[in-house]
């Protein structure tokens, strides 16, 4: 059984190309680009099955981020318009 399935998709993949060698080439291309969009909107739609949704940013959660940004940047030093953090300095032998 698996080896009739097996066969005809081999045959339909084979009739398939050689539908689209038959076609002119700007058809070949309108072809192609329609075969890539069906293509991504079937992973798109397997690709959201399996992520959740992002949640929207919230005010707390950009306060949030904002008070750590303001810590981070008072842990490292200003030389100049250059930022360097604490754990970028190397240690000192």
């Amino acid at each position: 059984m698996i080896e009739k399935l097996f066969a005809a998709a081999v045959l339909l993949a084979c009739l398939g190309a050689l539908a689209r060698m038959a076609l002119k080439p700007r058809q070949q291309q309108r072809l192609d680009a329609a075969l890539q969009r069906a293509w991504q909107r079937v992973r798109g739609v397997f690709r959201r099955r399996r992520e959740p949704p992002a949640r929207p940013l919230t005010q707390q959660d950009a306060a949030k981020a904002a008070e750590e940004a303001i810590r981070r940047a008072r842990e490292g030093q200003w030389e100049g318009n250059v930022f360097r953090p604490r754990s970028f300095r190397r240690p000192k032998k």
